[in-house]
């Protein structure tokens, strides 16, 4: 088992105050998570071919076109807040 002094570092670290309930509980459950990767080390990997991305990924592009925008009257007709010819929104602090 995880000895509970090293959770109770992580947990200290992270700024958690854990009762003696909860370090048993997470003492087992990263046991858990370390024993899933001791596992996986085990792995027979050597003939695997590495891969960064395991679907093609392919950019898809468009034209730069210049088309017509909107005027500042028709983007401000329908906006129930607007002042002197902008979008009125809530201040951000």
């Amino acid at each position: 088992m995880l000895d509970k002094k090293i959770v109770k570092k992580v947990a200290e670290v992270a700024r958690l105050n854990l009762s003696e309930e909860e370090l048993n509980k997470f003492s087992e459950d990263m046991e858990s998570i370390l024993h899933a990767f001791r596992d996986m080390q085990n792995v027979e990997t050597s003939r695997v071919k590495p891969t960064f991305q395991p679907v093609e990924t392919k950019n898809v592009l468009r034209e730069d076109r210049i088309e017509p925008s909107l005027s500042q009257e028709d983007a401000l007709k329908n906006a129930k807040q607007k002042e002197k010819g902008y979008f009125k929104g809530p201040r951000a602090i």
